[in-house]
């Protein structure tokens, strides 16, 4: 059974940082591409960053430079810093398994201002 549980995220105000956790099971983590998106009610989901299963990192434009997504193999873990937050970037953010049926939970970021 595959799952992905997030931990981090919560309340930070505009310029601070946060970050936030997934860890998985169930799947063959070092060959996944994981990634991290973020949905906002009323508004179409952004993929904000992905890893490739040797380490190689896209960003979406509206973070780069900001967040950075990081992943340990041997912990089967994937984090995504975000750092110089801005109250856009708030919204509940979910860690998937690119290409496949299979998120997390969700995590509330909300940046105020």
């Amino acid at each position: 059974q595959v799952q992905l549980v997030q931990s981090g995220g919560g309340l930070v105000q505009s310029g601070g940082s946060l970050r936030l956790s997934c860890a998985a099971s169930g799947i063959t983590f070092s060959i996944a591409t994981m990634g991290w998106y973020r949905q906002v009610p009323g508004k179409q989901r952004e993929s904000v960053a992905r890893i490739s299963g040797v380490g190689t990192p896209t960003y979406a434009d509206s973070v780069k430079g900001r967040f950075t997504i990081s992943r340990d193999n041997a912990k089967n873990t994937v984090d995504l810093q975000m750092n110089s937050l801005k109250v856009d970037d708030t919204a509940v953010y979910y860690c998937d398994v690119v290409g496949g049926p299979y998120w997390g939970q969700g995590t509330q970021v909300t940046v105020s201002s």
